[in-house]
């Protein structure tokens, strides 16, 4: 009977090994931060800019997708000349701030496979639809194409003051909240 449960506790410690290892996503490397150029970060919804000489660590994966997929939301403007630089990239156009739209970290966003599809994301008590438009790059950042910003955790879902309005959060409160998402 030992030997029995001492098998049992093995195929389930085997099987929660391989659950974790499956959702593990290691970082791929790291840049140094550049200082920008004056007047070349744009601080709107209190973005960071690139430090100089700074180790920013950068992705090409994110964790695994699931029913609720834990997530860091943030603020993004996708309109012209908002803080989240050029045109989107799924579509190569800009996105009014009042329209759910969201950029997912680039393990998530899957080199454009989720491009206008729409997920379900769940904070604050509520829940909202927000088409995907754009990638929030975690392998890049602190150069002109990125608006001079540190490359984004491989966690993070960027959302449009829309999205932050659906949720029900307090405008001062705005710019970092965990969530879940599903697709």
């Amino acid at each position: 009977m030992k030997r029995f449960h001492f098998i049992l506790f093995f195929i389930i410690l085997t099987a929660t090994s391989i659950q974790i290892g499956a959702q593990t996503c290691k970082p791929s490397g790291g840049i140094r931060g550049r200082k920008p150029p004056p007047g070349q970060c744009n601080k709107e919804n209190d973005s960071d800019c690139c430090v100089q000489g700074k180790f920013y660590t950068t992705y090409t994966c994110s964790p695994a997708v699931t029913s609720a997929t834990k997530a860091k939301l943030t603020i993004n403007s996708f309109q012209k000349g908002g803080d989240g630089g050029g045109p989107s990239e799924c579509d190569n156009q800009y996105h009014s701030d009042d329209t759910p739209v969201v950029a997912l970290s680039t393990g998530w966003y899957k080199g454009g496979d989720r491009c206008h599809k729409h997920i379900t994301i769940n904070g604050n008590g509520r829940s909202v639809k927000a088409m995907v438009v754009d990638e929030c790059d975690s392998t890049m950042g602190c150069d002109a194409d990125h608006d001079y910003q540190p490359p984004c955790p491989n966690n993070i879902v960027d959302a449009s003051k829309a999205v932050w309005k659906a949720l029900g959060v307090s405008q001062d409160n705005w710019g970092d909240l965990d969530i879940t998402w599903s697709e």
